[in-house]
């Protein structure tokens, strides 16, 4: 017994380059927005009149707590980027458990830098979607 499908052409196999690509780009991605955010934590460290607060918001923080949560973040969103970059599949987890622990601590600092803020927010929704639409690791490993 035989089936008639057509072997599917190499640029529509799953986890095409389209995937790697946009897997690729949210590597470099979480690098650059795990640079900028420690250089926005170490600014807030430094001096607690560089951003001033544009409203009143539910959220209250001390600029400085900011600034570490920044800086740790940070440093974990740069290394979660690196390990994307090197092809690991924690990086893969750890990006996307990352950047949605970003777009939390964006919109909690909405009231501080909201322009900036919106932004990064979007920047690590599509690092979010990049990471968790790539299904190339599990073809590699047999899981389908």
């Amino acid at each position: 017994m035989s089936q008639n499908t057509a072997p599917r052409p190499p640029s529509a196999a799953p986890g095409g380059t389209a995937a790697s690509s946009g897997t690729l780009f949210a590597g470099v991605l979480m690098v650059v927005i795990g640079i900028l955010d420690i250089l926005q934590g170490i600014a807030a460290i430094a001096e607690d009149d560089v951003y001033t607060r544009v409203g009143d918001y539910v959220f209250k923080f001390d600029l400085t707590s900011w600034g570490w949560i920044h800086l740790i973040l940070g440093i974990l969103v740069g290394l979660a980027g690196a390990g994307i970059l090197k092809g690991s599949e924690w990086g893969r987890m750890g990006g996307i458990t990352l950047a949605s622990l970003n777009v939390i601590a964006q919109f909690l600092f909405l009231p501080y830098h909201p322009w900036w803020a919106l932004f990064s927010m979007a920047i690590s929704i599509f690092v979010i979607w990049a990471l968790a639409t790539d299904d190339t690791s599990f073809h590699k490993s047999g899981t389908a």
